[in-house]
């Protein structure tokens, strides 16, 4: 399995527009942070978690020429205003397919309601496969999927653990029964947002006791903001099998 962090900033972005900070200003590459978004590669299929609206930017930048499937973590438009940009890969494929929350599909139909529509559609439209997501494993193409749920202050998302790897975004708060779920990861991504308590992210200081409790053998922080800080000095505080992520940025499993 290959992942390739697509983008690892937080609903903004980094740079934000019109932000005086000085770590919008960085010249270091790994602070510029488009939303966030991974593609996991598993046997030649390419698995989209979070279609947001930087997609089609950084389906260029990795030149990504097949699309097999969307994993969506929530509504939220940091991970899904960019369903209408899988049109090139609707010519060359067909119908996508998509899982997600049925709440999740719901907001997409209203959204995008010329993709789902079967009636008068536009011929220029793209088209998708419903799949709806519940708080239950299931397969995709011979890879088991294990849903996991937590709360995003009040909003209910879910992560996904694929084989050896887990995957868990704008996370606030999670049960015991969830955290279980996580046990003999090889690798965790988990959101982190920036050093301050916030009201639906973990912070730096929860993200890390986090980690303490599941244990993977490395984790890699994202949806980042630019309030953690600059990249290569957050890098040396932390410990020794744990990391920020960057756009662009590709692992093994």
């Amino acid at each position: 399995m290959e992942v390739t962090f697509l983008g690892t900033g937080t609903s903004q972005g980094i740079p934000i527009i019109g932000v005086d900070h000085p770590v919008c200003y960085s010249d270091d590459p790994r602070d510029k942070r488009l939303r966030v978004s991974v593609l996991v590669n598993w046997k030649g299929k390419n698995i989209l978690i979070d279609c947001g609206p930087d997609f089609r930017q950084q389906m260029l930048a990795n030149n990504v020429k097949k699309l097999d499937a969307i994993f969506y973590t929530h509504e939220h438009n940091d991970h899904t205003a960019g369903l209408d940009d899988i049109r090139p890969y609707f010519f060359r494929q067909g119908d996508i397919p998509i899982f997600a929350h049925q709440r999740v599909l719901d907001s997409l139909r209203k959204k995008f309601d010329y993709i789902f529509t079967s009636e008068d559609r536009y011929p220029g439209a793209p088209a998708v496969i419903e799949n709806v997501v519940r708080n239950e494993e299931f397969q995709f193409e011979g890879l088991n999927v294990l849903p996991v749920d937590f709360k995003h202050n009040k909003l209910q998302v879910f992560g996904y653990r694929l084989g050896d790897f887990a995957y868990l975004t704008d996370i606030k708060t999670i049960s015991e029964i969830e955290i279980a779920k996580l046990k003999d990861l090889k690798v965790l991504v988990v959101s982190a947002l920036r050093r301050e308590p916030h009201h639906s992210h973990f912070n730096l200081e929860e993200a890390l006791k986090f980690v303490e409790m599941v244990k993977p053998e490395r984790t890699y922080f994202t949806h980042i903001s630019h309030m953690l800080g600059f990249h290569a000095e957050v890098e040396e505080e932390l410990p020794e099998n744990v990391h920020l992520a960057y756009d662009n940025l590709k692992i093994e499993i």
